[in-house]
């Protein structure tokens, strides 16, 4: 069956709460105030829909929020503009049917009109067999990712390697388009936030 990758949903949250806390411990388990925070303020948040059901999601945030992640500002403080994925899940059922690989192709479409580099980390397992590295990381640089650095998170202890990889398209889009991109059906537009609507709303009142 066809995967169809779309913006997240409220109603959906509960769904997607539960998805990410049962990957654990490759991703960090999330109270539903931290996923209200990403579903307020991320600039990408889509979950992957197969036979009628939520088969994973992915957040991401540009360069430019004020996001408080201790990797996201690692990079910040490294590279002046990047799209950061912050997660990525896939319902164990799925693995290996290719949603991984949609949210990517995604998430690079969406990215490579606005930014230069990707920038996303994997969790190094401390008990990995050294010359045998987390699939993850072949998963990865599979895609053209490639580490540039490693970093512990103080609030959790956990190594990262963090990885970036160079969008080609985007110095031919801006230098043709700028940041007047054209309304194509095809084009993944930004996430209209809850927070922007509220903001929209009180403007107009």
């Amino acid at each position: 069956m066809s995967i169809l990758i779309r913006d997240v949903r409220e109603h959906e949250l509960d769904s997607v709460l539960a998805l990410n806390n049962a990957a654990a411990p490759s991703i960090l388990p999330i109270e539903p105030g931290r996923l209200r925070y990403f579903f307020d303020q991320a600039e990408y948040f889509r979950v992957a829909e197969r036979d009628g059901t939520i088969a994973g999601f992915m957040v991401g945030f540009g360069s430019h929020a004020d996001h408080d992640s201790s990797n996201f500002r690692w990079f910040g403080e490294r590279h002046p503009h990047f799209f950061y994925i912050d997660r990525i899940v896939v319902a164990s059922r799925r693995r290996g049917g290719g949603v991984g690989r949609a949210f990517y192709a995604d998430a690079q479409s969406y990215a490579e009109l606005r930014y230069p580099q990707l920038a996303c980390e994997v969790f190094l397992d401390a008990d990995e067999q050294p010359g045998r590295p987390d699939p993850a990381l072949l998963f990865h640089g599979s895609f053209g990712f490639r580490e540039i650095g490693q970093h512990v998170m103080p609030e959790k202890g956990l190594r990262a390697s963090m990885l970036m990889k160079p969008l080609c398209s985007y110095e031919w889009v801006q230098a043709t388009y700028g940041e007047a991109l054209p309304h194509q059906p095809w084009l993944t537009q930004p996430r209209v936030r809850p927070a922007q609507t509220s903001r929209t709303a009180v403007g107009a009142a």
